[in-house]
């Protein structure tokens, strides 16, 4: 052993001494930034880094200041070291600079508790490829382990021998990324203590989002930095995160551009339920509403008109015989191809006298929508008893083959959210079998057809069963669907791409199978995707005698059948294909970007940059190739990144500071801006949030942010004004010059402000004793007109005393100018709500899809278990109080903020009083209420106009 370790300390001290010459000078960014746990080995590593920096000629510069993370710092750097960082060290601005370092092609190396570092960032996570998950405790959490080499002869293991010993703190890791280039890993067995027994990397490398990562997890102790075997390994990890001896410049074209590059503008609010846009050309934007309106807004005049009304259903019978409102009507809309040839329109809508749902062409001359055009392409069989989810969407591909999403066509509540699989006679309304897996039946399918001049079809080569197929529809692409509501097709590769609103449970259950969730699907080739056997990433139900229930078997996965007496077709189905993406209503361990609560699932198109080469408003390269998805409950787009096959890669938020309303279709117009319809906050009904709206890119020089201040507002006279600049920014970076033009304006000088004063003089102004009392004296002057009872009356003295319960926003109350009462009501509940989806399913006095917040408050207004039943109704979820509509579960709430949500909600119900005004001085008991326990605060306020 001790002759092996003097010829691998040889072979270490020849690569230090002949390492590569570099051709130009290279600069190194060392940051070691705690929030935590400090290690003491920073110093050490600092030293070595140095003594390497002047071995290797590269500039180095250690930093613990995080505002080094910015645009103009960032660029001087070829990499940047996070040294034994801990804990949250950057900001939200401060990340995203680091990001966009990385997209440009900047490099990253991470030592030892670099994996012990920003957790609530997933980006980070992804880029130093694990985080960590524990050490060896003490007192031997430093001692021997034994290292293999995984890569021989590599750039990062060049010198070492296969195996060997040494002594470090070690690091087990979890979510570690499959993408990582492992080079070396720990024997578990050879310490005491390791967590990662069948797979413990420790030294790792890869290309991310645009730059590189290297990472080692040595590096705790002080003797690590003088060991060659370490330091020849981590400067081949630096040497490597540079961009090797000849870099590439940073290109920050490839990085994702920040969001003050974007321009929401509103076109058209106000809308009825719109549902699918299609851009006709340079001037014209037409979209439908599901009421049956065919509109036509002009980009030039500025004009919006409703051009048709075709005829639809708009409800369906439920089993006490009633009429309801369904999803049915006006569903579906895209141009042909060949539009500016033959001017074909196609909409899919739900018909007025039979139960069917209609695929037609219409033709549409100028902005005349000619009705008498029609011609039905295809009919799909529906039933309108106990039922829902219609699906709609229409797309082509570059080939002029048209795609149609349909719904299941299924009742879901007989099935607790589970798989709605229900065989019992005269139940079929209940049983998606009898569509979605069903291989003779067009509902719960993406189906592609060609569309013929004379207004029929035919089928093109490559639909899941072959025409003449016994038992099958040849119309069929993708089946087992449970309600894709928006569809895309890449024109490049001709995936098509769906949102799959899923099912209602919060939770998996051990006999009925997986919790809900929705899907993002991408079918490369014809297939079935599972509904309603599987969801998700095929994770399966278990079968459900629904006569006596109880559960049965699974379904498999390897073979699945549909034996249903509701199904017309094949008992032998496809292979099942998994999601390309999946969540349920709590936060997603494989997605956790997409959040939790409600959700109904989107698919948007897939950017191609050379689509818009010569616009100079196109979205940036950084997009090239994602795809766009987006969520209508929780009003977030996402850019997805998929590898050269298609594979998902991550996602990330697109503008993620908005909070779009219910985004329903988007569509890039030629020019590169991209159109969408924002659905509005209610169901059913028209919104005043429903828009027309256009996302623009400015890919050039942006205005500066200007901030002006001045030292007061208006005065006595001579009024001596002092004014700043301070704070205005440059996006661009761009030198910026200053000039000021001053006005006169009225109301400025001449007038000095009044001054409002609270004196307490035998009391605390910070503490109150509960049900004492306290004594207060309200103090005015005023320069011109005096001061209280010298000129000012009391009685222009407005002065009122509140008590506020904990949980309360005194911030915002404290900004006032609204009554005590209706302070009280900004409460956290209120935020939370604005904050969640809660509108999208009910409102404060109207019926929506769910009951008024008015009417949940009468209803439970003297019931004493009210805020318990409604708190947990809240996380949980759930159906059958206010009808069949099941209300969507939000297990990402704690009990405290459901309970301050449900508080809210019962305090609509209670009479609000009117503002007293209090007398100027005087003395107040500080009552609490009952329960209470003296946690809330009294907020002492005075108003005077001048």
């Amino acid at each position: 052993m001790r002759s092996n370790m003097l010829l691998f300390t040889c072979l270490a001290m020849l690569f230090v001494f002949n390492g590569c010459s570099k051709k130009q000078k290279m600069n190194v960014l060392v940051f070691s930034k705690t929030e935590g746990y400090r290690h003491e080995s920073i110093a050490a590593g600092k030293d070595a880094l140095s003594k390497m920096s002047q071995e290797k000629d590269f500039d180095i510069t250690f930093t613990e200041d995080a505002e080094q993370f910015n645009e103009v710092e960032l660029k001087k750097f070829n990499t940047v070291i996070f040294l034994n960082t801990t804990g949250d060290v950057l900001n939200e601005q401060q990340q995203n600079s680091f990001e966009r370092y990385i997209q440009a092609g900047g490099g990253y190396v991470g030592v030892h508790a670099a994996t012990d570092t920003e957790y609530e960032w997933p980006w980070y996570g992804g880029l130093a490829g694990a985080y960590f998950l524990d050490h060896p405790s003490d007192p031997s959490n430093v001692q021997k382990g034994k290292f293999t080499v995984t890569q021989k002869d590599h750039w990062a293991t060049r010198g070492m021998p296969d195996e060997f010993e040494r002594e470090d703190e070690f690091y087990s890791f979890k979510d570690i990324s499959p993408n990582i280039n492992v080079v070396l890993t720990l024997d578990d067995k050879s310490f005491i203590g390791g967590s990662n027994p069948d797979y413990h990397p420790m030294s790792w490398y890869q290309e991310y989002n645009g730059g590189r990562s290297f990472y080692t997890a040595m590096g705790h102790t002080d003797e690590t930095y003088s060991e060659p075997l370490f330091l020849n390994h981590l400067w081949a990890g630096i040497h490597y995160a540079m961009g090797g001896d000849t870099p590439k410049p940073l290109d920050y074209a490839m990085a994702r551009p920040e969001e003050n590059r974007f321009n929401k503008v509103i076109l058209e609010e106000g809308l009825d339920e719109p549902m699918e846009l299609a851009i006709l050309d340079e001037e014209r934007i037409l979209f439908i509403q599901r009421k049956g309106e065919v509109r036509l807004y002009n980009l030039t005049t500025k004009e919006l008109k409703t051009i048709a009304r075709i005829p639809v259903s708009l409800m369906y019978v439920n089993k006490e015989g009633k009429e309801s409102v369904a999803e049915d009507g006006l569903l579906g809309l895209s141009k042909d191809p060949n539009f500016k040839k033959n001017n074909w329109i196609y909409l899919f809508y739900s018909a007025l006298d039979e139960s069917k749902n209609v695929l037609s062409r219409f033709e549409l001359r100028g902005d005349e929508f000619l009705m008498d055009s029609e011609k039905v392409l295809l009919e799909v069989p529906t039933q309108r008893e106990e039922c829902c989810h219609t699906g709609g969407s229409i797309a082509f591909d570059k080939e002029g083959n048209l795609y149609l999403s349909t719904g299941d066509n299924t009742n879901p509540h007989g099935s607790n959210g589970y798989s709605p699989s229900d065989e019992r006679e005269g139940r079929s309304p209940w049983d998606a079998q009898k569509s979605s897996a069903n291989t003779n039946d067009l509902r719960g399918k993406i189906i592609r057809i060609r569309p013929e001049k004379d207004g029929t079809y035919s089928i093109p080569e490559g639909n899941l069963f072959a025409e003449g197929t016994e038992n099958t529809r040849p119309e069929i692409y993708t089946m087992g669907h449970r309600n894709p509501f928006r569809i895309s097709i890449d024109q490049r590769t001709g995936y098509v791409y769906w949102g799959d609103v899923g099912p209602d449970a919060p939770e998996p259950d051990s006999l009925r199978g997986p919790a809900g969730h929705d899907e993002v699907g991408q079918a490369r080739r014809a297939g079935n995707f599972g509904w309603p056997h599987f969801v998700g990433n095929n994770k399966a139900y278990f079968k459900y005698d629904f006569n006596k229930n109880r559960s049965l078997e699974q379904w498999e996965v390897e073979a699945p059948m549909n034996t249903s007496p509701n199904n017309t077709g094949l008992q032998k189905l496809p292979q099942t294909q998994p999601a390309f993406i999946w969540y349920p209503y709590g936060p997603s361990p494989e997605f956790p970007l997409v959040g939790a609560g409600g959700r109904n699932a989107m698919a948007g198109p897939v950017y191609y940059s050379d689509d818009f080469k010569n616009s100079p408003q196109a979205f940036s390269k950084y997009y090239n190739g994602k795809l766009f998805i987006y969520e209508w409950m929780r009003g977030w787009i996402m850019t997805v990144t998929m590898d050269k096959d298609g594979n998902y890669v991550s996602m990330e938020r697109f503008m993620p500071s908005y909070r779009f309303s219910s985004p329903m279709d988007m569509e890039f117009a030629a020019n590169g801006d991209l159109y969408m319809l924002e659905y509005g906050s209610g169901w059913f009904t028209a919104n005043d949030d429903a828009r027309l709206i256009r996302i623009e890119y400015n890919g050039g020089n942006r205005k500066p942010q200007i901030q002006m201040a001045a030292n007061k507002m208006g005065g006595a006279v001579p009024f001596n004004l002092k004014l700043s600049s301070d704070g205005t920014k440059d996006a661009d970076y761009d030198d910026i010059k200053y000039s000021w033009e001053i006005t006169s304006g009225d109301g400025v000088a001449g007038n000095e402000p009044p001054v409002l004063s609270l004196e307490m003089p035998k009391s605390n102004k910070s503490f109150y004793v509960a049900n004492g009392s306290f004594e207060y004296d309200i103090k005015v002057n005023d320069k011109e007109d005096g001061s209280l009872n010298n000129g000012i009356d009391a009685q222009e003295v407005a002065v009122t005393i509140d008590y506020l319960s904990e949980g309360f926003d005194k911030i915002e109350i404290a900004q006032g100018h609204r009554s005590a009462d209706a302070s009280a009501q900004v409460s956290a509940g209120r935020k939370l709500m604005d904050g969640s989806d809660c509108m999208a399913c009910h409102k404060n006095k109207e019926k929506s899809i769910g009951p008024s917040y008015m009417d949940i408050a009468k209803k439970y207004k003297d019931d004493a278990a009210a805020l318990e039943y409604l708190s947990k109704k809240i996380i949980s979820g759930g159906g059958g109080v206010w009808g069949e509509i099941p209300m969507a579960a939000h297990p990402q709430l704690s009990a405290k903020e459901a309970a301050e949500i449900a508080q809210y909600i019962l305090d609509m119900s209670k009479p609000k009083g009117k503002e007293n005004t209090l007398p100027t001085k005087g003395t107040f008991q500080a009552k609490v209420p009952d329960g209470d326990q003296g946690k809330g605060i009294y907020i002492v306020r005075a108003a005077y106009k001048d």
